[in-house]
């Protein structure tokens, strides 16, 4: 099962214009480049659901970490950051 991961924007890699951006986004320690175009507002430091390596929506802190919580327990998040 593929599920939308949370994790925190760490750094803005690459713009191409104003849409189009890749950003470093730390899953727990873990780091992956995502594409950021469907966040355009999203900055370093915010939140985002991340599924297959797009960021999809801004989270809040709280919710980002009960979610990585629940994940990390079920013992499923390297499948889950495999993009």
């Amino acid at each position: 099962m593929c599920l939308a991961i949370p994790g925190q924007i760490k750094g803005i890699e690459a713009e191409l214009d104003e849409v189009f951006r890749t950003g470093k986004v730390s899953f727990g320690g873990i780091m992956k480049e995502v594409n950021l175009s469907m966040v355009p507002e999203a900055v370093v430091g915010d939140y985002v659901l991340v599924h297959v390596g797009a960021a999809i929506s801004i989270v809040d802190e709280e919710e980002a970490r009960k979610v990585f919580e629940y994940i990390q327990k079920t013992g499923d998040i390297d499948e889950e950051l495999n993009f």
